[in-house]
């Protein structure tokens, strides 16, 4: 079997820091303090596939360097290097990264297209837009999430999701689905705009429990009952520090409380006296931890369609953070859409992902919660 990979090694860099996105702002998010990732987490999908027999009989054909070579320099697999172009580096704020563009990932898709069953990409959603817009729908792709979005349909629940999915596609026993690139305008995302559009339809292998699903809106006929929840919420808050998440159902919190939150990102408020403190807005990591020993808590929602709870959008809550914050610290609230099947959270640390999974109670609606299995 040949198998297709390319490694976006800046993906997933605007995520902790608060950018929503690397995509043009690879500078600014090494000077908030970003490392690189993709790589790391390109290396976790590599070691799970490593683990089973079918995997003896995959030749990869991969980029050059970080693009793929590197990961795969680590484990026994076969494989070529594609070497499109000669890759340098370049040092931002002490931080080495290669000169790597769009145009690498699109250029290594197209010279992979005929020759692999399967093209495995390991990026968020601008990584999917340039893979489908190389192959369309020449050959079967598939997602490692490493981004910050990854809002389309075509990402495995996590990295080690995607090897097993992978190997059910080697064993035939993977259908051969249609699911949707989108991706965001990052720029208005910044300045919470949501702008989302359609790419396309690619082929990808799916499996219901190995798969995420794509981006969809709040329902507007529940928008009422949320405007609802909202004030039972903010009645309910006691004095203290929370960290409130992204998204519309939160929003209408930091409205109810009075605050200039934000949309898309993590604010920080307190409330004392019942009256609510805005004290940092679309905080980074950095942030969260300053007040980490205030014993804060977390106000999230669930990312509708791609049913995910931490890790898609909301990397500022990252296992740094999540570590030090107690289960019964974390309020959730939800549209009832939201909690028809089971939520996911994938922060890549074992340790604090196994604390999160289990039941947790969701509100629903005023005096309305509902107990979900996160997964």
């Amino acid at each position: 079997m040949r198998i297709g990979l390319i490694i976006n090694p800046i993906a997933g860099m605007g995520g902790k820091v608060a950018l929503k996105g690397t995509d043009g702002v690879v500078e600014e998010a090494i000077r908030r303090g970003a490392k690189p990732t993709a790589l790391d987490l390109a290396k976790l999908f590599l070691s799970e596939l490593s683990h089973y027999d079918e995997s003896k009989n995959i030749e990869f054909f991969t980029g050059p360097k970080e693009l793929g070579e590197y990961a795969l320099r680590e484990f026994n697999f076969s494989f070529q290097v594609l070497k499109h172009r000669e890759i340098s580096y370049r040092e931002i704020f002490g931080v080495r990264i290669p000169d790597t563009t769009s145009e690498d990932t699109k250029t290594l898709a197209k010279l992979m297209a005929d020759k692999v069953d399967i093209l495995v990409f390991a990026g968020g959603d601008g990584t999917a837009r340039d893979v489908y817009s190389a192959v369309n729908r020449k050959v079967p792709i598939l997602g490692i999430p490493t981004g910050v979005k990854m809002f389309s349909g075509v990402f495995a629940s996590s990295p080690e999701d995607a090897a097993k999915l992978l190997i059910e596609f080697l064993k035939g026993s993977a259908q051969i689905v249609e699911r949707e690139i989108l991706d965001l305008d990052e720029d208005s995302y910044r300045k919470d705009e949501v702008r989302v559009r359609h790419y396309g339809m690619a082929l990808t292998p799916y499996l219901e429990t190995l798969v995420q699903g794509s981006k969809e809106p709040t329902a507007v006929d529940e928008s009422e009952e949320l405007e609802a929840l909202a004030e039972a919420i903010v009645e309910e808050l006691e004095d203290g520090v929370y960290f409130l998440g992204a998204g519309s159902t939160v929003k209408k919190i930091k409205d109810k409380l009075g605050i200039d939150g934000t949309l898309l990102g993590v604010d920080i408020v307190e409330i004392k006296d019942g009256k609510a403190k805005l004290l940092v807005k679309d905080a980074q990591e950095k942030d969260l931890l300053r007040f980490i020993n205030r014993n804060p808590k977390i106000i999230v929602t669930i990312v509708g369609g791609v049913n995910f709870l931490f890790g898609r959008g909301n990397q500022q809550f990252s296992p740094d953070v999540l570590r030090h914050i107690p289960k019964e610290n974390i309020i959730v609230v939800a549209a009832p859409s939201k909690v028809e099947k089971p939520i996911r959270a994938y922060t890549g640390d074992r340790e604090v992902d196994k604390k999160l999974r289990g039941y947790i109670r969701v509100k629903i609606g005023p005096w309305r919660d509902r107990i979900v299995k996160v997964i």
